[in-house]
């Protein structure tokens, strides 16, 4: 295994036919195909990968009485706009985060970057009347972003004008289906520029399957943005500079974990960035100084956590994930958690079997790889 220094972004690179990038969910959200890759031994270097070919509506039986399912309950806001300067030229926004004081952050393009002070005219074009914006100044690391003023609530804004923020391998201007399927069927915390892809596989009925076998179900908040689409532009990772994302593990999510640990369960975390929220509190949790024997606590703030091959997992057993992109960071945290020569396989053995790729594709189920 290589560590973090001398890892490099063409370790994480593969070729996919384009053909396989789904454009369009499946019928079912659990009609998805799932490839399960938990018949392999847990340690890295040990026996031959076993994978066998399932759909997600095959989960429950895949997982045991007192494993614990966590999930992200963000919601996904509709925050892309179209507008113009006041000097009239096309601006397109995709707004990053609302501010407490309900100014925002956004990434905006333009032929030439508005100046603070100027005047935009957002929307207008999903039937309500257009509304104003001013450009505050720049923001956020490297003044990519921008900071606006909208002369009203950025919430009820968003929703009367925004559009889906769908992936920008996503060919399809965003419809009806998308405000449906871009989200999953538990989102309760607005927030997300980017949906929680793995968890658009489950459905209601799904989720009382499982219970009904015994796996109980927690929460998690991670506010999935625009960042999770940038390319990583080094190639040696460990001069990668990673986006940052608000996250918040409550206490009754700790409780059930402890219980869980209690009683010999595993946690299957659905998705990267619930294994993303997670892993950020165990970190937070170890460095705290008033916590000395390092246990899991209650932890909401800004992450820019790094999860890369070598990393030591302190909560989670198990993932239910997408097949994500090539030199993506989600493509380095799956290596991390299941061992890089094993992730190969894996996507080699998917796009073998013609399986749908990222955001609307199909699933993987994966086991922690001890060494990975």
């Amino acid at each position: 295994m290589k560590p973090l220094s001398e890892l490099t972004l063409s370790d994480f690179d593969f070729s996919l036919p384009p053909e396989l990038i789904a454009q369009t969910p499946s019928v079912e959200r659990s009609g998805a195909r799932l490839l399960d890759a938990t018949g392999e031994s847990p340690k890295a270097d040990a026996s031959p990968l076993r994978l066998v070919d399932r759909h997600v509506r095959d989960l429950p039986e895949l997982l045991a009485e007192g494993d614990l399912l966590v999930v992200n309950d963000t919601k996904v806001i509709q925050a892309r706009l179209f507008g113009a300067k006041d000097t009239g030229g096309a601006v397109e926004l995709l707004v990053e985060r609302v501010l407490p004081d309900l100014t925002v952050h956004a990434h905006l393009r333009a032929s030439k970057s508005p100046r603070a002070g100027q005047g935009l005219t957002l929307g207008g074009d999903r039937g309500a009347p257009a509304f104003q914006a001013e450009v505050l100044g720049r923001a956020g690391p490297d003044n990519a972003l921008f900071h606006l003023r909208f002369d009203g609530n950025p919430w009820h804004l968003l929703e009367q004008h925004g559009h889906v923020p769908l992936p920008p391998y996503i060919t399809h201007a965003d419809n009806d289906d998308d405000v449906r399927r871009y989200q999953t069927v538990f989102a309760r915390q607005p927030g997300a520029v980017a949906a929680p892809t793995a968890a658009l596989h489950l459905d209601e009925a799904l989720l009382a399957r499982i219970a009904a076998r015994g796996v109980p179900l927690a929460q998690v908040t991670l506010h999935v943005g625009a960042g999770t689409f940038q390319p990583v532009r080094v190639e040696r990772l460990a001069e990668h500079r990673m986006h940052h994302e608000w996250f918040d593990v409550p206490q009754a999510t700790v409780d059930a974990i402890a219980a869980t640990r209690a009683r010999g369960g595993r946690v299957v975390a659905i998705g990267t960035t619930t294994v993303r929220a997670l892993e950020s509190a165990a970190q937070q949790s170890l460095a705290n100084p008033n916590n000395p024997g390092g246990a899991l606590m209650p932890m909401q703030g800004d992450t820019s956590i790094f999860i890369t091959p070598g990393h030591s997992f302190a909560v989670v057993d198990r993932l239910l994930t997408n097949f994500h992109l090539p030199k993506s960071t989600l493509l380095m945290l799956v290596a991390a958690f299941s061992g890089r020569e094993r992730m190969q396989a894996i996507y080699a053995h998917a796009i073998a079997q013609r399986y749908r790729f990222f955001s609307y594709g199909d699933a993987m189920l994966l086991d922690r790889v001890h060494g990975a």
